[in-house]
């Protein structure tokens, strides 16, 4: 097998992968700030490292996933500005910060779960890591790189700058020129440059989320909390940080800084973003208003904001969600549509009905396909090519082909073939891809058995050639939204 490769943020290009420890890796994944219930740009950082985590588990490592939960500490501006985006709920909703946090915490689980995506190993809230957050705040102070103002705390970003010529590298921002053409505030701000960061805030009065430090009575940066709980976690340097684009700067770049100004080195070795889900080439997200929310999507209703427009031609299900992630490369833009969406059901149902009729084909002596032994290497050439799914599914559309031809008798496929389609499918679709077949519910048996027993009366009435009976069971069912299909070895049935 040929060697997995990652495209790193921070070098643009793609690198082979080595971990920090033979067999072990550890990853760092920014989860939600949890205000509020999870849109589909949440969606595409989850199933994109759960991708991740699924295939480093497959090829033999040891995985430590790390996703955190934001609950105190992410305020409404990335310049430090506003309230606290969780204690302005809980004072909107007259609830504790807490109650806010926990319940679409709660909301975030159930909407993953549908998706397929797997738990991480452990899942740290921010809230609970307080003491942690302070002790890198008075490192990152003994080191020099922060100042103390009216009971907050920043990051010194033109110190640091001056002793390292790091901060920028991750995001590309060319920080000396904002140091050249940004003046001084003239004290009206406690920060000496606009470009330093919080990493402690002191509290206002009226601001519910406190806890005592040496500060202030405050609460930490949002930066803070990601650098503290991984090195916990992970250690000082491990080998994956994940998250969306959208984080490059401000937030990984300063995890970058503050992890630095600590140890004298960043926190991973390999960067990885996921690009946005968009509409209509606007990114979504709930700071724009534009975002659907999961549910919305399992149920098929979204009204547009301002116009009352249906922006949801149907209800899509969550394996129709991940299939269309999937069908594109992470690190390219997916731009929302009813269209695209309805394309990847209907792809997906292709797979799926090829991967059935795989227990209907007749094995043969000889093989029509002698490259059906390939496909397994075509599709591990892709995975560890960055992680291309859009290319594993591509060769899977290619193996249905082939299934759907032998299926209806214009191929043979020999008792070998059908195994290995049938292994391929198992290991990259569902395994890996995290794909799973949402028909098998709990009424599924019931529901197939009565197919069957439907087509075997058609089967009947066909051999008595009484083509009525035949006729009206088909058309029957074609008015229900099933597809009867008639083959060599017998008929099937399909939604």
């Amino acid at each position: 097998m040929q060697p997995l490769l990652i495209y790193n943020t921070l070098t643009h290009s793609k690198e082979l992968f080595k971990p920090l420890t033979a067999d072990h890796v550890g990853m760092y994944v920014c989860g939600p700030t949890v205000y509020g219930d999870a849109h589909l740009g949440h969606a595409r950082p989850a199933i994109t490292f759960d991708v991740v985590f699924r295939y480093l588990q497959h090829i033999g490592y040891k995985v430590r996933y790390v996703r955190n939960i934001t609950d105190v500490g992410h305020l409404e501006n990335d310049a430090d500005e506003g309230e606290d985006k969780i204690a302005k709920k809980a004072r909107l909703e007259q609830l504790e910060p807490m109650e806010v946090a926990q319940y679409f915490t709660n909301r975030y689980h159930a909407a993953m779960d549908k998706l397929g995506v797997l738990r991480p190993s452990i899942e740290p809230h921010a809230s609970g890591h307080i003491i942690e957050q302070i002790e890198l705040v008075k490192k990152i102070m003994e080191a020099g790189l922060a100042y103390e103002s009216n009971g907050s705390v920043y990051f010194d970003v033109r110190k640091y700058q001056e002793q390292t010529h790091q901060y920028g590298r991750l995001s590309g921002r060319v920080i000396e020129e904002m140091l050249a053409t940004t003046r001084d505030l003239d004290g009206q701000d406690e920060k000496r440059f606009s470009g330093d960061f919080a990493l402690w805030k002191k509290a206002s009065p009226e601001h519910i989320m406190r806890w005592p430090s040496p500060w202030s009575d405050g609460f930490p940066g949002w930066h803070t909390e990601c650098t503290a709980m991984g090195t916990k976690y992970l250690g000082e340097q491990f080998d994956i940080h994940g998250g969306g684009m959208d984080l490059v700067f401000p937030h990984h770049e300063s995890e970058m800084a503050q992890q630095t100004a600590v140890t004298g080195h960043g926190p991973c070795h390999y960067w990885m973003h996921n690009n946005m889900i968009t509409i209509n080439g606007k990114k979504m997200g709930k700071s724009l208003g534009n975002f659907i929310t999961l549910d919305e999507f399992f149920n098929g209703s979204h009204k547009h904001p301002e116009t009352g427009e249906e922006m949801l031609a149907q209800p899509y299900s969550p394996m129709t969600i991940r299939f269309f992630i999937l069908q594109a490369h992470y690190r390219s833009t997916v731009d929302f549509s009813n269209e695209a969406l309805q394309a990847a059901e209907k792809g997906y149902a292709r797979l799926l009905e090829a991967y059935k009729s795989l227990s209907r084909i007749s094995a043969s002596d000889k093989s029509d396909k002698s490259d059906v032994s390939g496909l397994r290497q075509r599709c591990y050439d892709a995975m560890n090519d960055d992680l291309n799914t859009p290319i594993v599914i591509g060769h899977l559309f290619d193996a249905a082909k082939v299934i759907n031809g032998a299926a209806d008798g214009h191929l043979k496929l020999s008792q070998a073939d059908i195994d290995e389609l049938k292994d391929v499918f198992d290991t990259f679709l569902f395994d890996i891809l995290g794909m799973r077949d949402e028909s098998s519910s709990d009424n599924s048996g019931l529901v197939d058995g009565l197919m069957h027993m439907i087509l075997d009366m058609r089967s009947v009435a066909k051999a008595n050639k009484d083509w009525g009976t035949s006729d009206r069971i088909r058309d029957g069912l074609k008015e229900l939204g099933v597809t009867v299909k008639d083959g060599k070895d017998g008929a099937t049935w399909s939604l």
